[in-house]
């Protein structure tokens, strides 16, 4: 039986009821939907044009159950499409058409690069760079022009969508323990939590990242943050935020918990038991003191966790209440590195040594007991690691946090500044005990998989950006999206899963899979199709597609595969391969073997010396030939019985074998013909080849003459100089270009706001102008240093460059002499 949604007109309670629908309904393919094939020809510029200005876009949604989410940017309208998994066949989508067409009730001023739904499918995103809006698919709504008007209020408008603000949304993504939540990452380096259910204006919570002292940073891009992610359902992970810097560096927040979130009884009643077991009896000092403030914490934030012997039985959920520590804010734990043998560079503790330009995108997976995190590189690599030890919570003491509270003194927002540890961590090592990490406020370490080469192609403008999607029916398959196409990355080893299932075995590097490929051909002057949208389809049988929209609005589902898809192929190399047997057996059995080894050998019976002498009329010859007779009745007669019957019956078979290596022979007759037609012609392209190969070997005898054939390569330090300055010109310029729009920006706010408010405070405060006017005459400082930097340093890539040439020019001039 199939059911057709609509949206009622008047209350909440009628907007989720099952309505008639006024016209039919079609199921077809969801590929031929006419939602993509009508705008297929030439409805794509606008997409494509906005696509290339923002990179990869996902304008694709799926609810988790029947109903695929697509925003069309050319009608700016939202697209529901209800969805059939499996049906009619195992392995197929429908889609019902016509779809139902969903308009924001406000104008949109800004380009659409993501959407995003809520675990119950109420409420959808729509992010762009500059601004920021939640449409609500239930509730009050109204009918126009046959498109349902749904609500729509911006988040943030005072932060993000302002005229005069020059902070970009990174990233913004649902909180996986509330429907109402929203984590929002911006050029500002502030991650902001804001609750839809109390209020989009202001937010909930917000933390002032800072993973460098001021006046310590070795380079612009370690105060850049790029992506952000939050953690899955293990132990402390998912109280914890994962942030992503420019340079590859990865912090972590914890806890973050927004205000009313809905958990599990028994994972609080794990973590809580575990700060008790491992904290409060360690023999250190550290680890006592963080294991009670994490204590203190859960006791706070979870009241029920103090009475959870008398009451445990009654829980199965438990909410988060409002709280905060008054005398601690957060640590921003990291930048986390990677275990380390004996030997290694430190340098390469944080960073790949294969991975090239900077990183652009992140992303945390949770499979089965092991914390996988990704990042993805410019240059079209992906860094995968494993967490190699648990998360513990981490505050610093002595910095206070803002609170807002309400009449009743309940915290309604909270904002701190998270600061990393300023005491240097060193490398973890491999053979280190764990009375060391445990609960000492150490980031965890990372423990290196694999380091992933898309092989994408080379730009000459630019770089390369990637967004990662981890698959919901099999967490070990990893989906890459960039320009090129979409690309499956799946995982063969995990550390602590394996040891869990008893396996001892050594690292296996990950597949790639491609999926979808957008270049047509694989030449510098093809230029790839981005897409606009992907999702990842499953069902309770275990069936899983992939839907892919490219940016002309093509619809492609594939059907990916999911069983025994981490299972290796088993060869047996001790055990050699029979030619004779594997002969036989592929060898069908038209006549028996009984028949084809003869009539079995019978030995005469033993006759007297004397039967030459008998007659055949005698009574003794008469007995004699009657017993041969016999013999020869029971075993040759029947033989040729049995063979007779053989024959007829496998006569028709035999007729079909013959008249098939006949056909067989007529067809390989026909392309010997073919092949003797064509051999003049091959003669004269293979003459062609070898001249042309001839003249490209004079060619090259003569460009291995020039001068410049003979240049020497690039020393160790020369190399090492140029990935320096590769590294500033990519990655630091565009890092201290950001910083100084962020400074202007804040800057531009500030002073508007005291400007305004400048009058009625000198009324009321007359004094403190002169701690305004400093606070100003720092922030200008601060820029024209900047400024000053970004010049120097300009100047700086400037005389290297110009060295550089009068080297190779004064090389090139000796060689020639």
């Amino acid at each position: 039986m199939s059911f057709n949604f609509d949206i009622a007109e008047s209350t909440e309670d009628d907007s989720r009821r099952s309505l008639t629908p006024k016209e039919d309904v079609q199921w077809v393919p969801l590929q031929t939907h006419p939602v993509f094939t009508t705008t297929a020809d030439g409805g794509g510029t606008a997409a494509t044009a906005s696509a290339s200005a923002g990179g990869v876009r996902n304008l694709l949604a799926w609810d988790g159950a029947s109903r695929l989410y697509f925003w069309d940017s050319n009608q700016q309208c939202l697209h529901r499409i209800s969805i059939r998994l499996g049906e009619p066949d195992p392995t197929s989508v429908v889609a019902a058409s016509p779809s139902k067409v969903l308009r924001a009730d406000k104008e949109l001023n800004f380009v659409v690069n993501k959407i995003s739904i809520n675990r119950n499918g109420s409420a959808l995103l729509l992010a762009g760079s500059d601004d920021l809006c939640v449409m609500y698919l239930y509730g009050r709504s109204s009918t126009k022009e046959n498109a349902i008007v749904c609500r729509t209020v911006s988040i943030g408008s005072q932060v993000y969508s302002s005229d005069s603000s020059a902070i970009r949304i990174l990233q913004v993504s649902w909180h996986p323990y509330s429907d109402t939540h929203v984590g929002i990452l911006s050029s500002d380096s502030v991650f902001r939590l804001f609750d839809l259910s109390s209020g989009v204006v202001q937010p909930e919570q917000e933390y002032y990242l800072q993973p460098v002292e001021p006046g310590r940073s070795r380079n612009a891009a370690s105060i850049c943050p790029v992506d952000f992610s939050f953690g899955g359902d293990h132990l402390w992970d998912r109280f914890s935020v994962f942030v992503l810097f420019s340079d590859g560096s990865v912090y972590i927040l914890c806890p973050v918990v927004p205000f009313g979130s809905v958990y599990k009884w028994e994972s609080i009643l794990e973590i809580y038991s575990d700060a008790h077991t491992f904290g409060l009896k360690s023999a250190k000092s550290a680890a006592v003191n963080n294991s009670n403030m994490a204590i203190s914490w859960l006791e706070a934030t979870f009241p029920e966790v103090a009475q959870e012997a008398t009451d445990r039985e009654n829980f199965s959920t438990i909410k988060a209440h409002s709280h905060a520590l008054f005398d601690a804010s957060l640590a921003l734990q990291g930048p986390l590195r990677k275990v380390c043998h004996g030997g290694e560079d430190e340098d390469l503790a944080v960073r790949g040594a294969e991975c090239e330009g900077r990183a652009v995108s992140f992303l945390y997976n949770l499979v089965s007991k092991d914390s996988i995190l990704v990042t993805a590189w410019s240059g079209g690599q992906l860094q995968i690691d494993a967490l190699a030890d648990e998360i513990q919570p981490v505050w610093i003491t002595g910095s206070a946090p803002r609170l807002r509270v309400d009449s009743f003194d309940h915290i309604r927002g909270i904002a701190m500044i998270c600061e990393s540890i300023s005491a240097e961590h060193s490398i973890v090592k491999l053979d280190q005990p764990l009375d060391n990490t445990v609960w000492l406020g150490h980031p965890p370490p990372l423990l290196r998989l694999a380091i992933v080469d898309l092989a994408l192609p080379r730009k000459t403008e630019g770089s390369s950006l990637i967004t990662m999607l981890a698959d919901p029916l099999m967490p070990e398959r990893i989906y890459s999206l960039h320009e090129g196409g979409v690309d499956s990355i799946v995982l063969h080893f995990l550390p602590f899963t394996s040891q869990i299932n008893g396996k001892d075995e050594n690292i296996k590097t990950p597949s790639v899979h491609p999926v979808l490929s957008t270049c047509l051909e694989e030449t510098s002057s093809s230029s790839p199709s981005p897409l606009s949208g992907f999702a990842s389809l499953s069902d309770s049988f275990g069936y899983s597609w992939v839907v892919v929209v490219t940016s002309t609005q093509e619809c492609v589902v594939l059907e990916m595969k999911t069983w025994n898809l981490l299972l290796p192929i088993q060869i047996d190399k001790e055990k050699p391969i029979d030619m004779e047997q594997q002969k036989e057996k592929d060898t069908p059995d038209i006549i028996s073997k009984e028949l084809l080894s003869g009539p079995k050998s019978v030995l005469a019976p033993q006759a007297s010396p004397n039967l030459r002498s008998i007659s055949a009329d005698s009574i003794e010859g008469r007995s004699a030939l009657h017993q041969y007779f016999k013999l020869f009745h029971e075993n040759y007669v029947e033989y040729a019985h049995k063979v007779y019957f053989e024959l007829k019956h496998h006569g028709p078979q035999l007729k079909r074998i013959i008249d098939d290596q006949h056909a067989r022979l007529d067809e390989a007759q026909q392309k010997i013909s073919r092949v003797e037609a064509k051999q003049p012609m091959l003669d004269e392209r293979i003459d062609r080849v070898v001249q042309r190969h001839n003249s490209l070997e004079q060619r090259l005898q003569r460009l291995r003459r020039l001068p410049g054939a003979h240049k020497k390569p690039l020393s160790r330090a020369e190399r090492e100089f140029k990935s320096e300055l590769d590294q500033f010109t990519g990655v630091e310029l565009d890092a201290l270009r950001s910083s100084i729009d962020t400074l202007g920006a804040r800057l531009k706010k500030y002073t508007k706001s005291s400007k305004d408010n400048l009058t009625t405070r000198r009324r009321k405060i007359p004094g403190r102008n002169h701690v305004q006017d400093d606070q100003i005459s720092q922030l200008k400082s601060s820029l024209e240093k900047l400024s000053l930097l970004n010049s120097e340093s300009t100047k700086k890539v400037e005389l290297v460059e110009s060295a550089i040439k009068t080297v190779e020019s004064s090389r090139n001039k000796t060689i020639l002499s």
